[in-house]
């Protein structure tokens, strides 16, 4: 009997043998025995039959469907140090995603004739040479939406904040062509910063890209968190990136944000030092693409990168692992094409691509005021202009400490409300006599009235230009402050009553003529009649101020 169940059995395989493979039909044909042991062993009372055994085998036959299905496979030859090399995927791309049989991804950034190299989105822990590695052919995508406002989220769109997912009304694709010559738009309209020096000297308009850039603990970040701190009175959706940033910082920075309101109408990225290589790699093109979907609804946007410097040493780590030749100071030669693309992001779109605007601010670090250094001066010839800080000026108490000779916006007045313009003019006339004839001064050599009167009148407006952190001004109160430093006001007050004389005045507006602080915040201009009507406040002003200070 054994002999005829064993020809029944060849029987059958030969009549499928050509729909599916071996090992499938004898793991299937194993679990349909299994499944319907039970029912012969009822039906079996005595001892087996042939014609029991042929049926059963034939109806499951029948009932038997299968599927080929290929897969493209990669095979883990070496990980470490965020880095896994591959062999195998002979499709795959550059900038696609690759899974692990850890769940974690990896993003390929290498191509050889027989190898991948990958970068590791996740923990190396787990993963092995010899481990199997699928990849769908899906480029990397982050969640994007209203959601992300308030949030302090990963590169990767996952939530630092211990709070539910994000929301996501899209997921977009992290690398995206920056926008066409015909989409865009000229930067015509002001984004105010509050600050004084920087809205007066180096306007920035929306849509520009302004760098900044000076030595450690030299005030880049409180500059740029006084912007987007500034925002809450222009309804501008503000997006800050830290890149390596340290922990301590962050959480200063975010406390900060909180404490002005500013998380309202602000996303914040973080890459923390801790994380791969990978994360800050990624992290300041996910922060333009959730910058993007707000550009593209028609609203204003401003991003700070802080810093790309951190960013740029990221890029250089995996370039060295992936054997990349390195060029000047051990950066790969693609250095620059990296940041140009993702600065090429911000602009102004016109009306018909719905009017919106990105602004960035990128922050870089300098060594020792060397502005000649490679990434300085890439990103200087790619911005539309930069502002420098001075380690000599803050020292001295200077701050914001702006380097006035090195400092530009290429935009300039193009961008520059008409009110700030006229004030600014005056301004700048006056710093850069005083900055001439300051020079002469520190050689001893005597100078006539005058001259000297220049020298009292620059000093003046170097001290008014001053700003304690985080306290921007409205761009009424600045409007006020330099029409009084440019106009001679403050010649007669002695240096170290500057800022209580600049307190009180702006206290005084406020009070008494609100009516014409309301006025200039809202046309941004000034017309003759308005503008004699300031001059007049400012007169009043002052002789209340003379009277009071000679009664004390």
């Amino acid at each position: 009997m054994k002999s005829d169940i064993e020809s029944i059995i060849q029987d059958l395989y030969n009549r499928i043998e050509e729909e599916v493979s071996y090992r499938s039909f004898s793991s299937q044909m194993i679990e349909t025995l299994e499944k319907t042991r039970s029912d012969i062993a009822e039906e079996l009372t005595v001892e087996p039959t042939i014609d029991l055994l042929s049926k059963t085998l034939s109806k499951a036959a029948k009932d038997y469907s299968t599927r080929v299905i290929f897969e493209e496979v990669g095979t883990v030859q070496n990980i470490g140090n965020g880095i896994a090399n591959l062999t195998g995927l002979p499709r795959v791309g550059v900038n696609e995603l690759v899974e692990f049989p850890t769940k974690t991804q990896g993003l390929v950034l290498n191509l050889e004739a027989d190898t991948i190299d990958v970068i590791m989105l996740g923990e190396e822990e787990g993963i092995h040479g010899g481990d199997l590695v699928t990849s769908e052919r899906e480029r990397i995508r982050i969640p994007v939406g209203p959601d992300v406002i308030g949030r302090i989220i990963s590169p990767l769109g996952d939530p630092l904040d211990d709070q539910p997912p994000i929301q996501a009304v899209d997921r977009r694709f992290i690398e995206r062509e920056a926008p066409g010559i015909i989409e865009r738009a000229p930067v015509d309209e002001p984004l105010h910063t509050g600050i004084k020096i920087i809205d007066a000297l180096y306007p920035i308009g929306r849509g520009q890209r302004e760098l900044i850039l000076g030595d450690r603990q030299t005030g880049k970040t409180t500059l740029a968190i006084d912007a987007i701190l500034n925002q809450s009175r222009a309804n501008v959706t503000c997006i800050y990136v830290s890149i390596g940033q340290k922990k301590t910082s962050l959480v200063s920075t975010i406390e900060t944000l909180r404490n002005w309101g500013a998380m309202e109408y602000t996303a914040v990225i973080s890459a923390n030092p801790d994380d791969t290589p990978a994360m800050r790699y990624l992290a300041p093109f996910a922060g333009c693409t959730i910058a993007e979907f707000f550009l593209h609804q028609g609203q204003d946007v401003l991003i700070v990168y802080d810093d790309l410097s951190k960013h740029a040493d990221s890029y250089r780590e995996l370039s060295l692992l992936l054997r990349r030749p390195p060029g000047r100071e051990a950066y790969p030669g693609d250095i620059f094409y990296l940041h140009a693309r993702l600065m090429e992001r911000a602009c102004k779109l016109n009306k018909e691509n719905g009017g919106g605007s990105l602004t960035a601010l990128p922050i870089i670090t300098m060594q020792q005021g060397n502005i000649s250094a490679y990434i300085p001066t890439n990103l200087i010839s790619i911005c539309d202009g930069q502002i420098v800080l001075s380690r000599e000026k803050f020292n001295r108490g200077d701050k914001p400490a702006v380097d006035i000779g090195m400092s530009v916006s290429r935009v300039g007045g193009k961008a520059q409300s008409e009110v700030m313009q006229s004030v600014s003019n005056e301004l700048k006339l006056d710093l850069s006599q005083y900055e001439e004839v300051e020079r002469f001064t520190r050689f001893g050599t005597e100078v006539d009235e005058s001259t000297r009167q220049q020298i009292r009148r620059g000093q003046r407006l170097r001290e008014i230009l001053n700003q304690p952190p985080n306290n921007p001004m409205s761009l009424a109160q600045q409007v006020v402050v330099l029409n009084a430093a440019v106009q001679g006001f403050l010649d007669n007050i002695s240096m170290e009553k500057i800022r209580d004389y600049e307190n009180k005045m702006i206290d005084w507006f406020q009070e008494n003529h609100a009516s014409i602080m309301r006025d200039i915040n809202r046309d941004q201009t000034l017309d003759e009649e308005r503008e004699e009507e300031l001059k007049q406040y400012l007169y009043q002003f002052n002789e209340d101020w003379m009277s009071g200070e000679a009664h004390e």
